[in-house]
């Protein structure tokens, strides 16, 4: 602790995280549903204190361990996700999508999903895990595609006199240079890398939306956004609905009477209903997109997200 004339700082020398706790959110009785969330962009980072012990873990990890836990309690009957996000990382989208499928195997438990402003790129991904798609009547989702960016700062350094001298093994080992342009041909290879993922992206898709082929869901993914109305009729989604009417078709839907809906959290992130949001996640922002986690990455990104 430092204490000068006019304040006092507290600094946390230990990890700062604590463990998960269970909170009713709404309902009451025996049976239980449980809402997991994902919220920002999505990505494996852990957040770290300025001393550098962690205090949030990455997004990841965080799901994993709530669907361990879940996994435990038996009165749980299903799952349902509930989405805000622009997207992320092509691999921690694909790696929660396999955590919420092979939870959904495992405990042969329905998957609900639910949309709130924004489910696009890797949201809409993730959510391919779901047995029925709900979005509110004002969500956007979307944007199927993959982007990557790839500074090009060699005009920035020629004017103030900066040079890199590069010693390499191979012609293309240095091809995600931030240094220089592509080439004709390596620019090819990378777009053959996107090309790859964007097959994955609609592969999944066509696997998990049974009124859509391969077909269907190539003109659908063209990287644009839907609204809600527009996703429905385009069978992207089930459902147009309001959190409480969603509640309501999940009830009917379980062939239950009642259940209480609950969240796993850490005392330092209490969520109270429906609505509250885990927060210390990356806000989402249509007009100035939080991506805070691009300036630590040491080499370009393959994302599906929507950067409007």
């Amino acid at each position: 602790m430092f204490i000068g004339s006019s304040c006092t700082i507290n600094f946390n020398m230990g990890t700062g995280i604590s463990s998960l706790e269970e909170t009713v959110l709404s309902g009451e009785g025996d049976n239980k549903l449980l809402m997991l969330e994902i919220s920002g962009v999505i990505s494996q980072r852990t957040r770290r204190s300025v001393l550098g012990s962690p205090i949030q873990i990455g997004m990841v990890e965080r799901v994993r361990e709530i669907l361990k836990k879940a996994e435990e309690d038996k009165e749980i009957k299903a799952l349902w996700v509930r989405v805000n996000s622009p997207g992320g990382t092509v691999t921690a989208s694909d790696m929660i999508y396999h955590e919420i499928q092979r939870y959904k195997k495992k405990t042969k438990q329905k998957v609900y999903v639910s949309f709130m402003d924004l489910s696009a790129s890797g949201g809409y991904y993730i959510s391919m895990a779901g047995d029925h798609i709900m979005a509110h009547p004002t969500s956007i989702t979307g944007s199927i595609g993959v982007i990557a960016l790839k500074p090009n700062v060699q005009g920035l350094l020629g004017k103030i006199g900066v040079e890199f001298e590069v010693v390499k093994s191979g012609e293309k080992k240095d091809f995600l240079s931030p240094w220089r342009p592509f080439t004709e041909s390596e620019r090819k290879l990378f777009q053959e890398t996107i090309d790859d993922f964007h097959q994955r992206f609609v592969g999944v898709i066509a696997e998990n939306r049974p009124h859509l082929d391969l077909a269907s869901v190539r003109k659908l993914a063209d990287g644009r956004v839907y609204t809600a109305t527009q996703a429905l009729e385009l069978k992207m989604i089930d459902q147009v609905s309001y959190l409480d009417e969603s509640v309501e078709y999940i009830k009917k839907d379980l062939g239950l009477s009642g259940f209480k809906v609950i969240s796993y959290h850490r005392s330092n992130d209490h969520k109270t209903n429906l609505y509250s949001e885990v927060p210390g996640n990356p806000s989402v922002n249509l007009f100035n997109l939080q991506l805070d986690f691009l300036p630590e990455m040491e080499a370009p990104q393959f994302l599906y997200m929507w950067v409007p």
